[in-house]
C-alpha cells in the first residue's frame, strides 16, 4: 500500500441498474448494459480538493467539492484503509441519467470506493467495499449489481452480515427501459411511502417475489407477470410519475409481461419476450409522449460483469490530457 503520486490515475467503469423489479424492494436489483466511466486522477491540492468534468448534457447540474458522492466515497477507502486523502480529478462520460431510477448514485459511490481502493493498491476486499457501498447508499439493492453485475438478491442475515445471491436470468427474458426527460429523486420517492405496511401486503409481497425469481430464471412469462406486482411501494410512487400508468397499460398491450418503475423511478422497466421488445420501448415512447413526456426506450441486456477499473498512463501535472480525450491504452480492465 503506497500515497497515490500527483498524476497517477485509474479508468473505472460501472454499470448502470434497475433495482426493486417490482415486489422486490430495497433488496433486489440487476446491471444492465449501460455504463458510466470514471477517470480519476490524483491532482496537486489539499484533502478537500475534488474537481469534476462531466461529459454529457445530463449532468450539468452535479458539482465537485469535498460534498460529492464520489469524493465521500474515496474518503472513506482511505480512512478504513489508514490513508490520508489526497485531492483528486473526475471526468465522467455520464450514460446513466441521474434522479432517473438508473443507479446513478450507485455509479458515484462504487466509482468512489473502487477508483480510491485501486489508487493505493487494493488493501481493502470486495466484501469490505460491498459494506462500505451499502452503508453509504443506505440500500443494497443498486449498488450491489453495480459492484458485482448480474441479478442479486441481497439480505441482511442474523449473523448481521450482508449475504448476496446471485440469481439466474433466462436469456429469453428482455429488459426495456424507457427513459422519460423528467427526474424524479429518492428521497421524494420515498417520502410517498408509509411508514408501516399490512401484513396481508407483506405476504403477497413474498409469493410475487418468489413467483418473479422463478420466472427470470426459466424464462416463463406467466410466473413473471405474476409476479411484477408489488404492495410495498409502487401503489404510492405511480402517482409522482406523469403518465406512468398509461405507459405501463402500453407496455402490457405491446407483448410485455410486465411493466414496473425502475428503481424509484420514472423510469419504468418492462420484461418481455425479446421477439417484442422494439415493440414494447415505442408503445412507451408514445404512450409518454401522448401524455406530453419527452422520453426514449432501451432493449438492454443484463450486465455480468459488475465494476472493472484499469490504471492510465501518469500524467504530468503540467501536460494535462486533452479535454474529451479518452485515455491511452493501458492494461486489461480489473474487477475489484
Amino acid at each position: 500500500m503506497a500515497r497515490p503520486r500527483v498524476g497517477q490515475g485509474v479508468l473505472v467503469h460501472v454499470p448502470a441498474t434497475t433495482a426493486n423489479v417490482g415486489p422486490g424492494f430495497d433488496c433486489l436489483g440487476a446491471a444492465l448494459e449501460l455504463d458510466n466511466v470514471f477517470q480519476m486522477r490524483c491532482i496537486e491540492g489539499g484533502s478537500e480538493r475534488f474537481d469534476l468534468i462531466i461529459e454529457g448534457s445530463e449532468g450539468a447540474h452535479l458539482r465537485g467539492g469535498p460534498d460529492n458522492l464520489v469524493y465521500r466515497s474515496a474518503q472513506r477507502v482511505w480512512k478504513e484503509a489508514g490513508e490520508e486523502p489526497v485531492a483528486l480529478e473526475a471526468r465522467v462520460r455520464l450514460a446513466v441519467p441521474p434522479a432517473r431510477g438508473l443507479g446513478s448514485s450507485a455509479t458515484a459511490i462504487v466509482a468512489g470506493l473502487i477508483g480510491a481502493n485501486a489508487l493505493v493498491g487494493e488493501p481493502l476486499s470486495r466484501e469490505k467495499l460491498l459494506e462500505l457501498a451499502i452503508d453509504i447508499e443506505g440500500h443494497p439493492d443498486n449498488v450491489v449489481p453495480s459492484l458485482v453485475g448480474g441479478l442479486c438478491m441481497t439480505a441482511k442475515a442474523a449473523s448481521h452480515r450482508w449475504r448476496v445471491v446471485r440469481c439466474e436470468w433466462s436469456s429469453e427474458v428482455q429488459a426495456v427501459v424507457a427513459i422519460p426527460a423528467i427526474r424524479l429523486t429518492t428521497s421524494e420517492a420515498r417520502r410517498a411511502m408509509p411508514k408501516s405496511i399490512p401484513v396481508g401486503d407483506a405476504v403477497i409481497n413474498l409469493g410475487a417475489l418468489t413467483l418473479l425469481l422463478q420466472g427470470l430464471r426459466t424464462g416463463n412469462g406467466d410466473l413473471i407477470t405474476d409476479g411484477m406486482h408489488d404492495r410495498l411501494h409502487e401503489p404510492y410512487r405511480w402517482g409522482l410519475i406523469l403518465g406512468g400508468r398509461a405507459v405501463r397499460e402500453a407496455a402490457i398491450a405491446a407483448g410485455a409481461w410486465g411493466c414496473v418503475i425502475s428503481g424509484a423511478g420514472p423510469s419504468l422497466l418492462a420484461l418481455c419476450p425479446r421477439p417484442v421488445a422494439e415493440a414494447v420501448g415505442q408503445a412507451m415512447v408514445r404512450a409518454w409522449h401522448q401524455a406530453g413526456v419527452e422520453s426514449h426506450a432501451h432493449a438492454l441486456a443484463i450486465q455480468h460483469r459488475g465494476s472493472s477499473w484499469e490504471n492510465l498512463p501518469d500524467r504530468s501535472p503540467a501536460s494535462p490530457d486533452e479535454p474529451g480525450a479518452g485515455p491511452r491504452p493501458g492494461p486489461a480492465p480489473r474487477q475489484p
